[in-house]
């Protein structure tokens, strides 16, 4: 046996070992909706991670809920207030994200319009709205 076979043999363990020893994989995070100035820039978004829906705006994790649909309400209120503000901009969301907050809505008897309106409603009247889902999810993370 040559001393290259060997010292390859070595570098292979070698490297077996410290791949067994690397920090695990990080958690999948699927992106589901941006919200971007007419710059381009990246104000808010939605991502999918471990089951849950998380909503980030101006770089910061700002909730986290197993309902689609209050997520893509909170991101279309954040895109109506920078429009109000004067600022375009430009909200697109997965046809995935769309699905599951229609799908949310529909298994309360409601169109997404009229979760929508409800969920204003309550914001409106001043309660403290919850990212909850009606079927148990997390607590709100702030």
């Amino acid at each position: 046996m040559s001393i290259h076979s060997k010292a390859r043999r070595d570098a292979k363990k070698r490297k077996a070992a410290k791949a067994a020893h690397a920090a695990p994989a990080a958690p999948s995070i699927e992106p589901h909706a941006e919200l971007r100035g007419r710059e381009g820039q990246l104000l808010g978004g939605i991502v999918r991670r471990d089951g849950e829906w998380t909503l980030g705006l101006d770089g910061r994790i700002v909730g986290g809920s197993d309902s689609a649909a209050k997520v893509l309400i909170m991101l279309k209120r954040a895109a109506a207030l920078h429009e109000r503000e004067g600022q375009s901009v430009r909200l697109t969301f997965s046809p995935a994200l769309s699905a599951a907050a229609a799908q949310e809505a529909a298994d309360r008897g409601l169109s997404f319009e009229q979760f929508e309106a409800e969920f204003e409603k309550e914001l409106a009247e001043g309660q403290r709205p919850s990212l909850e889902s009606v079927s148990g999810g997390n607590e709100a993370v702030h």
